[in-house]
């Protein structure tokens, strides 16, 4: 069995593909970043004479947030993650993104790669992160 989930109240996907997709036991999300519904950027502040102040640590956790919600969609959650992949624009902002990442997974964990990249489909955004859980459905009793 598959199936493309477009998660109602998440930022809509720049593109024809579903927010996660389960097949069989896994369930893949697909790239997400700290894009809200209205296509704001949380953690990407413009003050009234235009500066532009981007946090790695507001946007990480929030890519992390919109996972938990998309897996939520998918009848799983955070713990069900087994492998993370992270993309960062700037290797700088590793630190900030590690500090972070470590409030959510430790050791027991998902397996974890970060990578560095030109760059994401927003000049705002600093990482995007994409995941795969593994969850049995739940059985439906009667």
């Amino acid at each position: 069995m598959t199936d493309g989930i477009v998660v109602r109240g998440k930022a809509v996907p720049r593109g024809r593909f579903p927010h996660v997709k389960r097949a069989g036991d896994f369930i893949y999300v697909s790239g997400t970043s700290s894009r809200r519904p209205d296509d704001s950027i949380d953690g990407a502040v413009i003050d009234a004479s235009g500066t532009v102040t981007l946090d790695i640590a507001a946007q990480t956790r929030a890519v992390i947030e919109n996972i938990g919600d998309l897996l939520k969609a998918a009848g799983a959650d955070l713990s069900d993650l087994v492998q993370i992949t992270s993309y960062l624009v700037n290797m700088n902002d590793f630190g900030g993104y590690n500090r972070v990442y470590g409030e959510y997974f430790d050791e027991a964990g998902p397996a974890r790669t970060t990578v560095a990249v030109h760059q994401l489909p927003h000049p705002h955004l600093l990482i995007e992160m994409q995941a795969v859980a593994y969850r049995p459905p739940r059985e439906e009793h009667p």
